[in-house]
């Protein structure tokens, strides 16, 4: 029998389900390389199936409009800490788990990552400006904290006041959220004093503060 909490391990995907993320993830990085080189105003639908190499139709069939696009790139992040965080032995006690989860998923451990936290900062100072992408990034924050909620119930075991859990995730969310944001607006390094992973542990600490499941 295994000894991981219930719900902490994500399903596995079908070759289907794995090929239909490849293709949503090239498409939203077309359209983060062409929202950072011209903008999401001077950037239509046709632009980024073209870069994409896809027909628009196809785009289409992913994405309601150019702005959702880029939903996959941002939603990426928060899925690799909810698996770290899943992946928790028992008895690590919450908000260590939670501290070493999102510091483990924000210091970038390769080029690649370091890329995608560079693309980030770019679509969020774009969000700035274009409402509709602004509403992708709050879209992509509120799905992640609900799917937190399962691995954060597991962590805290049965006995855990499902409002406490509900809290706990939301705190997490939007410590991640509020660090990437403020980290956005300045030119600080994806590693070190004011990146993603310091900021955000920080973040963390702060709004835990008054939590029972939290701070016990």
């Amino acid at each position: 029998m295994s000894t991981k909490p219930e719900g902490a391990t994500p399903p596995t995907r079908t070759l289907t389900e794995r090929r239909k993320a490849a293709t949503q993830l090239d498409i939203a990085r077309a359209a983060a390389e062409l929202f950072t080189e011209r903008g999401p105003d001077g950037t239509t639908a046709e632009d980024i199936a073209l870069r994409a190499g896809i027909a628009l139709r196809t785009f289409y069939r992913y994405f309601r409009s150019k702005q959702d696009a880029v939903a996959p790139l941002l939603a990426g992040g928060g899925d690799r800490w909810r698996e770290l965080l899943a992946a928790t032995e028992p008895g690590a006690g919450l908000p260590a788990a939670l501290e070493r989860s999102i510091a483990a998923s924000l210091t970038p451990a390769d080029a690649a990552a370091e890329e995608g936290l560079r693309w980030t900062r770019g679509l969020l100072r774009a969000a700035t400006e274009d409402p509709a992408l602004r509403a992708v990034w709050y879209r992509v924050n509120q799905e992640s904290e609900e799917r937190l909620r399962e691995v954060v119930a597991g962590l805290a075991g049965p006995d855990a006041d499902p409002l406490e859990v509900r809290l706990a995730a939301a705190a997490a969310t939007d410590a991640i959220r509020i660090a990437l944001e403020s980290w956005a607006e300045t030119d600080a390094p994806a590693g070190g004093d004011g990146a993603p992973a310091e900021l955000a542990v920080r973040c963390l600490r702060e709004l835990m503060g008054g939590m029972r499941l939290l701070n016990p």
